[in-house]
C-alpha cells in the first residue's frame, strides 16, 4: 500500500559490538538499504557496474551521522487484484507525496502532524507539492523507472 498503514514497520538491529543496545531513531530507512549497508559491514566494496538504489545505515545504526540522502522514493508500477494502480511517492522530510499515473490528483500529507494521513495539502501548500513532484520525476528519470503501458487489449490489470 502506498499509505503509512500498509509499509511503516519497526526495523530492529542487532550488531553487537556495533550497535548500542537501545539505540532508536524516527529516520526513514527501506529495505533497499540493506545491501549497501550489508556490503559496508563486511568491508566489500560495492559491485562495479552495479547501480546501488540504498545507502549504508551504518550513520544511524552507530549514532556516528547522517544519512547519504535527504529522501526516500518508491515506485509502483503495477495493477492489483485488490484494486490498487500505479503509483510513485516521496519521503521528504516531514512530508510524503504520492503521485499516481493514472487520473488520481497527487496526495501531500504532513506525516508529522497526520501519520494516519487524513488531510491531503496538496491544495493547501501547492508549492511543496509541486517540488515534490519534480523531486519525484527526476528520481523516476534517474534510475529509470518504468512506468505502465496500455494493454492492446483494452483491459487494465493481469
Amino acid at each position: 500500500s502506498e499509505y503509512e498503514g500498509g509499509h511503516r514497520v519497526p526495523f530492529i538491529v542487532r550488531w553487537p559490538g556495533v550497535v548500542p543496545p537501545g539505540v532508536t531513531s524516527d529516520v526513514p530507512v527501506t529495505t533497499v538499504d540493506f545491501f549497501p549497508t550489508l556490503l559496508a559491514a563486511a568491508g566489500v566494496e560495492s559491485p562495479q557496474g552495479v547501480a546501488i538504489d540504498g545507502v549504508d545505515l551504518a550513520p544511524v545504526l552507530t549514532r556516528s551521522g547522517n544519512l547519504a540522502r535527504d529522501s526516500v522514493f518508491w515506485h509502483y508500477p503495477h495493477y492489483h487484484p485488490g484494486g490498487a494502480t500505479p503509483y510513485s511517492a516521496i519521503r521528504h522530510g516531514k512530508y510524503k507525496l504520492i503521485e499516481y499515473v493514472e487520473d488520481r490528483p497527487a496526495e501531500l500529507y504532513d506525516l508529522l502532524a497526520d501519520e494516519g494521513e487524513r488531510t491531503n495539502l496538496a491544495e493547501q501548500s501547492p508549492e511543496v507539492a509541486k517540488d515534490l513532484l519534480a523531486r519525484l520525476a527526476k528520481w523516476r528519470e534517474a534510475v529509470g523507472a518504468q512506468l505502465p503501458t496500455p494493454n492492446p487489449s483494452g483491459k487494465n490489470g493481469g
